[in-house]
């Protein structure tokens, strides 16, 4: 019997997992997706299969992996799901398969404490309140800890200062002539995950492992038989910038902080080195101040004047720290990894002044006191593509949007795939009886100045019908923090407490909107995607324009015209695929469960006014279009009165 037919009995209404797994139901798409998955990883082909949500594509995956009794890597986009599939999702599995399997979970080295690092913060100084209080509790932790994850620290946030000083990257690790190498949490992972079966890891380190760079294994893929890539629509954004170079002055500030540490250890702080410590501090300084402006994304021929004259003098006073520690060469595995390092930050800032082949992409990202340069091919797609037929491996890429009207060529083409198998699974949920797609009348096109207003008054009567429980997802930042001042007094003045990304960690504003149960959370990109509230906390998701790309974002424009010298349509080639694969994201927030109903409300008129219009619609869930305000606030009252009815 075929690995396909067999996984697909095991999905059966009488198979092993009925048996074994309480509440297992069986799901046509989901054995459809199980079987086609075993057919990939035997054949070592290439599929794509977007599975709706409810279509439980977690198992039609794992399933395979498990029964193959192959080396497989499961990629994910983010270190929640890691988690899931490593302490969830893959033991309960195994146990209901009978089949037992090692399985490792390898994050990245900002994971995991490095013991050098905690040494050298701790001679620093442990700085003043509550930095010390955190310092001594990771002190305390680590004498503890088995696996070094930083997530067992209760108490100390993830994006806490504290961390950086005490977590490696893959610039500042002494690798191999570490004193601690033989102890080291990351080795001890990388480790496990080579005598493993099932390797959970996420696409930044897929990717590392891809390209060979040193933050990945560089050893894992080349004995993988199958490679599983969840949340596989983030993939191009990632490989876009993987395959470049990027550095920065806050790098270069963290060089500095380091170089100094090592040298005091090291009995090194002399007057030629701390003059070169400093010159690269006041170069990073300079750099900074001449080019943040707030959060802006760049190309390279509109920077200022001065950048190039600016971004020479970094890369000179990076040189010139290199240059200073060679006198000291050999005096200490720190000192020597600070040389390395200031050399390497001088070449990538080199590449990136220079361009040149693989490099035509350049632009700089810019925030109130920091800045940061890229350089990457135009076409990151054929880069990713050779990498991926090099492995000879089986590759499943899947996810809830990768495709745009049932069709993967777009997808395809930001993978620099030329064929692979493709399967598209509906959501097995009740979108027409328990869900609505609400496209206002009357309103204004987006660009009108009064639009935000607008949207903002047509949210109120939905509030209301639904008592708050609502997410407001906007296309830039500026509409949402327009939005939260309109809105704010008027929803807290009906008792809805409003929640507004910026306010506190995305973490930290979603435990609030499912404790508080009547909440209005607005939110732009981040909360598009990712985001998962279950039950009666969602009923309402409204969407204030189709999310079109800014076509002066110097990456998309690279994207737009490569696709021009091509002869193929930068709009409906480009644009259109991307915004589409986004609004069904965003919509996506919805539904999450079986039991979820709600109204999805798309507050641009251009989706029923412009024929691209029908792209969109052809491409989302099959929910009931309501136009008027009457209809989608009788529709939620309804959501209401019948939630009260059931409640005991």
């Amino acid at each position: 019997m075929s690995l396909a037919a067999h996984i697909g009995a095991a999905f059966e209404a009488d198979g092993v997992l009925a048996r074994a797994l309480e509440g297992f139901r069986p799901r046509a798409g989901q054995r459809r997706m199980a079987e086609a998955v075993a057919e990939a990883i035997e054949a070592r082909g290439i599929l794509l299969v977007e599975a709706g949500t409810g279509t439980g594509k977690t198992y039609a995956y794992l399933a395979p992996v498990l029964e193959a009794g192959l080396k497989v890597v499961v990629s994910t986009g983010t270190k929640t799901l890691q988690d899931q599939l490593f302490r969830r999702d893959l033991p309960a599995l195994s146990g209901a398969l009978g089949r037992p399997a090692q399985v490792a979970l390898l994050k990245g080295r900002a994971n995991y404490l490095c013991r050098h690092r905690l040494v050298l913060a701790l001679e620093e100084g442990p700085g003043a309140g509550r930095e010390a209080a955190r310092l001594a509790k990771i002190r305390a932790w680590s004498e503890l800890t088995t696996r070094g994850e930083i997530a067992e620290v209760p108490g100390i946030p993830e994006d806490a200062p504290v961390w950086g000083r005490v977590t490696s990257n893959a610039d500042n690790c002494l690798g191999q002539e570490c004193a601690e190498f033989q102890r080291c949490h990351v080795v001890k992972a990388r480790r496990e995950a080579m005598k493993a079966e099932v390797v959970v890891v996420n696409h930044h380190l897929l990717l590392a492992d891809l390209a060979l760079k040193e933050e990945g294994f560089g050893e894992l893929l080349p004995g993988a038989d199958a490679v599983v890539v969840d949340e596989a629509h983030q993939l191009p954004e990632i490989a876009a910038r993987f395959f470049g170079v990027s550095v920065g002055t806050r790098q270069g500030l963290a060089l500095v902080q380091d170089a100094r540490a090592e040298a005091l250890k090291a009995g090194a702080w002399q007057p030629a080195l701390e003059s070169a410590v400093d010159g690269l501090e006041r170069a990073a300084r300079a750099t900074a101040a001449c080019l943040a402006d707030g959060g802006a994304r760049c190309a390279w021929p509109e920077l200022p004047p001065a950048a190039n004259a600016v971004l020479a003098d970094f890369e000179a006073a990076a040189e010139g720290l290199a240059t200073a520690c060679e006198a000291f060469e050999g005096a200490s595995a720190g000192l020597d990894a600070v040389m390395r390092r200031a050399r390497l930050m001088a070449a990538r800032l080199g590449t990136v002044r220079e361009g040149g082949p693989g490099f035509e992409l350049r632009w700089a990202e810019t925030g109130k006191r920091s800045a940061s340069f890229h350089a990457a091919p135009v076409d990151a797609g054929r880069a990713l593509a050779a990498q991926i037929a090099g492995q000879g491996c089986g590759w499943v890429f899947t996810s809830a949007t990768l495709a745009v009207g049932g069709d993967f060529s777009a997808y395809m083409e930001r993978l620099g795939l030329e064929v692979a198998e493709t399967l598209c699974l509906e959501s097995p949920f009740d979108y027409r009886g328990r869900t609505r797609l609400y496209v206002p009348e009357g309103l204004p096109q987006p660009s009108d100045p009064d639009y935000t207003r607008r949207v903002v008054e047509t949210a109120l009567p939905l509030l209301e019908a639904s008592g708050g429980r609502a997410f407001l997802l906007f296309t830039s930042h500026r509409a949402l923090q327009a939005a939260a001042r309109m809105l704010r007094p008027r929803a807290e003045a009906l008792g809805f407490p409003v929640l507004v990304q910026g306010d506190e960690p995305r973490a930290r504003l979603l435990a609030s909107f499912r404790a508080l149960g009547n909440a209005v959370l607005l939110g732009t990109q981040s909360f598009w995607e990712g985001v998962d509230v279950k039950g009666p906390a969602l009923s309402v998701v409204l969407i204030d324009k189709l999310p079109f790309a800014a076509p002066d974002d110097p990456l998309l424009k690279a994207r737009l015209d490569a696709a021009r010298e091509d002869g193929r349509d930068p709009f409906r080639d480009v644009q259109l695929p991307q915004a589409v694969l986004s609004l069904k994201q965003g919509i996506g927030r919805l539904i999450r469960d079986g039991d979820d109903a709600g109204l999805a409300a798309v507050c641009d008129p251009r989706l029923l006014g412009k024929g691209y219009g029908r792209v969109f619609l052809a491409s989302l869930p099959p929910m009931p279009l309501v136009r008027s305000a009457a209809e989608a606030v009788d529709f939620l009252e309804g959501l209401e009165l019948r939630a009260t009815e059931s409640a005991p």
